[in-house]
């Protein structure tokens, strides 16, 4: 199996939006699913629970969510959970250390070195930004997203927010 390069390819709905500027042949069997919430794994920390709770109706009324998009939902809650995790642990090493902010530590031989929960933290708002564009979470995103919102959205939503 080889790996497709190059660029994403545009969904089709955002081809005809902006015109087919391109004027490739649009995919007419692109696939479509209908918009549900699923709930959310029991794995997620609960940084990553509040953010589910926090995100997930509104992705699922602007028609943004469906059964198959939960792992990806997931993924960004606990990259989300991460990050939220390392920066109140950076605050907290803030605090015990004016010099620094936390930003750096001692190693065993005396060296300083940028603190690891930094890296931590960076790689998870990194991971946590790439997943919120795929649901359309940033600004940028946003205008380049089309959704449909669901014909019943009190159904799934009543089922866990009311």
């Amino acid at each position: 199996m080889s790996i497709p390069r190059g660029r994403k390819p545009k969904p089709t709905h955002l081809k005809l939006v902006g015109g087919n500027a391109g004027k490739r042949k649009l995919n007419e069997n692109e696939a479509k699913f209908e918009p549900n919430l699923p709930p959310p794994p029991p794995f997620l920390s609960k940084p990553a629970m509040v953010e589910w709770g926090r995100v997930s109706q509104d992705l699922y009324v602007a028609g943004l969510l469906s059964k198959v998009d939960r792992a990806a939902l997931a993924a960004y809650c606990q990259a989300y959970g991460r990050w939220e995790q390392a920066e109140e642990t950076l605050a907290k090493m803030a605090a015990r250390d004016e010099l620094t902010n936390g930003l750096m530590i001692k190693t065993t031989g005396g060296n300083a070195i940028q603190n690891p929960i930094v890296g931590i933290a960076n790689k998870a708002a990194l991971d946590m930004v790439r997943y919120a564009e795929q649901f359309g979470m940033t600004p940028s995103a946003r205008s380049r997203i089309e959704a449909t919102p669901p014909a019943k959205q009190g159904d799934a939503a009543d089922k866990f927010f009311g």
